[in-house]
């Protein structure tokens, strides 16, 4: 008797345990159904703006800083990066002490044609980025400040040098990429 009601009991306990994995086994399976329909629909989904409906909405909207752009000689299209190929390193003088100093630089243009212009001259504008940075001072590096400014000054010169060689700004900003000063 004892052990029919052992059994019975481990019958029973085995029933609502397979109920259990069961319920735990369609929770699973639903759940990554969903995500994974979820993820198809996030990653090969539609797209309702297509990239030339994109460009014809930016080539249309006429806001100040277009025209500025217009005016100032850089053309208006897709923006692109130009790296300069090595890092500037150099040395800067301080009122406590000399630093060393190593820039990653790389140009903002805008179309293909300024791109490939921007990199015909690399060595052009390199050798002004090195005569801007030679000038600097470890004090005034030391603020963003003066960072912003070396970056103004540096852009400034080489679109006077891209002007008197190609006829055009060409480059649209000058970009630290990296900047550490020891």
């Amino acid at each position: 008797m004892a052990d029919e009601k052992g059994k019975e009991a481990d019958l029973e306990l085995d029933g609502s345990g397979k109920k259990k994995k069961m319920i735990i086994i369609i929770v699973a399976v639903v759940v990554l159904l969903s995500a994974g329909g979820g993820g198809y629909f996030f990653f090969m989904g539609e797209d309702s703006a297509t990239p030339e409906q994109l460009d014809s909405a930016l080539d249309s909207d006429s806001s100040g800083s277009d025209n500025k752009e217009q005016q100032g000689g850089a053309q208006v299209g897709t923006a692109l990066y130009v790296p300069m190929p090595r890092p500037f390193r150099f040395n800067v003088p301080g009122n406590a002490r000399d630093r060393f100093v190593e820039i990653r630089v790389q140009l903002l243009v805008r179309g293909g044609e300024n791109e490939e212009n921007a990199k015909m001259h690399v060595p052009l504008i390199e050798s002004t980025l090195l005569g801007v940075f030679s000038q600097a001072n470890a004090d005034d590096l030391a603020t963003s400040a003066g960072k912003e400014a070396l970056k103004q000054q540096s852009l400034t010169e080489v679109q006077k040098i891209m002007a008197d060689v190609e006829g055009d700004k060409t480059i649209e900003k000058v970009l630290f990429t990296g900047f550490v000063m020891q």
